[in-house]
C-alpha cells in the first residue's frame, strides 16, 4: 500500500499524508461481528488513570477478530478486505463452507477469492494457520500464540513478522520483531506471512487535530512540570533535567534494564533483544 499526498490547500494539509486504501473493498463492517467499544480514556474500573495521554477519541465499533483460528480442516474463502480503526493493520472477512463468517488479520499478499485453512495439515501459503511444529525453519509468521489455545497475542501490528529459527527438544525458537529469540511450545499456533499495511509507519499526521481524533492527548515535557508532578520538574527558569532521565514514577527511562531478574518466564528467552 502506498502513501497518498494532498495539495497543500491548508497548513494542516501541507505535510499530512494518508494510506491509499485502494485495497479496501468494503466500507461498512459486518453487523454480526461488531460490538460497542466503550470509551475508558485510559482509566481502570475504579476510575483511576492507568494509561496517560488518552481520551476524547471518536466513537468506534470493535471488530471481533478470530485470534484462535480453531476451525480446523474447513476451508474458508476471503470475501472482503476492510479497514479497522482499532488497529494498524487491515482485516480480511472470510466465509466458511457452512456460511459462518469471521475476521482475521490481513497479511501482505492475501487476495479476495483466496482459500485459507487452519490446522496441522494446512498447506504453507499466506493466511493459513498452523502449529509451530508444522512450520519449517526460515518461514515468516505473524499472529503468534504465547499459550497454546489461548489465541494470538503478539506480532499483530502492521508490517510485522516473526521468523522460525530452529527446534529444540521440547521448544521452537522464534525470532520476534524486537530481535529477541524466544522459546515457544510446539503446539502454539501462528499464521503464515507478513502482515500488510507496512507503510502505516510512514504516515505524517500533519496537524494536532488528527491525533486528538485518534484519542491521543498531548504529552507535557517533564522539565516543564512542577517537582511534585515529575522528577525533572522545578528549578528557576528553563532548567535541564539535572539527573539521569526518569519516568514520572522515578524509574530509569533510558539504558537500564527494568525486567525483573526473577521473572517466571526468563527461561523462555533464548537471546535477548539488542
Amino acid at each position: 500500500m502506498a502513501l497518498k499526498m494532498y495539495k497543500p490547500t491548508t497548513a494542516g494539509r501541507r505535510f499530512s499524508s494518508v494510506i491509499d486504501y485502494k485495497i479496501i473493498t468494503k466500507r461498512r463492517p459486518e453487523k454480526n461481528l461488531v460490538t460497542i467499544l466503550p470509551k475508558r480514556s485510559g482509566r481502570n474500573s475504579s476510575g483511576v488513570i492507568t494509561t496517560r495521554h488518552q481520551g476524547s477519541r471518536e466513537k468506534r465499533m470493535y471488530r471481533k477478530v478470530d485470534w484462535k483460528r480453531n476451525k480446523d480442516e474447513v476451508a474458508a474463502k476471503v470475501m472482503e478486505i476492510e479497514y479497522d480503526p482499532n488497529r494498524t493493520t487491515n482485516l480480511a472477512l472470510i466465509q466458511f463452507a457452512d456460511g459462518e463468517r469471521r475476521y482475521i488479520l490481513a497479511p501482505d499478499g492475501l487476495a479476495i477469492g483466496q482459500k485459507v485453512n487452519s490446522g496441522e495439515a494446512a498447506p504453507l501459503i499466506v493466511g493459513n494457520c498452523l502449529p509451530l511444529s508444522a512450520i519449517p525453519v526460515g518461514t515468516a509468521i505473524h499472529n503468534l500464540e504465547l499459550v497454546p489455545g489461548k489465541g494470538a497475542q503478539i506480532v499483530r501490528s502492521a508490517g510485522s513478522l516473526a521468523m522460525i529459527m530452529g527446534f529444540e527438544e521440547v521448544y521452537v525458537l522464534v525470532k520476534l520483531p524486537s530481535g529477541e529469540v524466544r522459546r515457544f511450545k510446539p503446539n502454539c499456533r501462528a499464521t503464515i506471512g507478513q502482515l500488510g499495511n507496512a507503510d502505516w509507519k510512514n504516515i505524517n499526521l500533519g496537524k494536532a487535530g488528527r491525533k486528538r481524533h485518534m484519542g491521543i492527548r498531548p504529552t507535557v515535557r517533564g522539565t516543564a512540570q512542577d517537582p511534585r508532578s515529575h522528577p525533572h520538574g522545578g528549578g528557576e527558569g528553563r532548567s535541564g533535567e539535572g539527573m539521569h532521565p526518569k519516568t514520572p514514577w522515578g524509574k530509569p527511562a533510558r539504558g537500564k534494564r527494568t525486567r525483573k531478574r526473577s521473572k517466571h518466564s526468563n527461561y523462555l528467552i533464548f537471546q535477548r533483544r539488542k
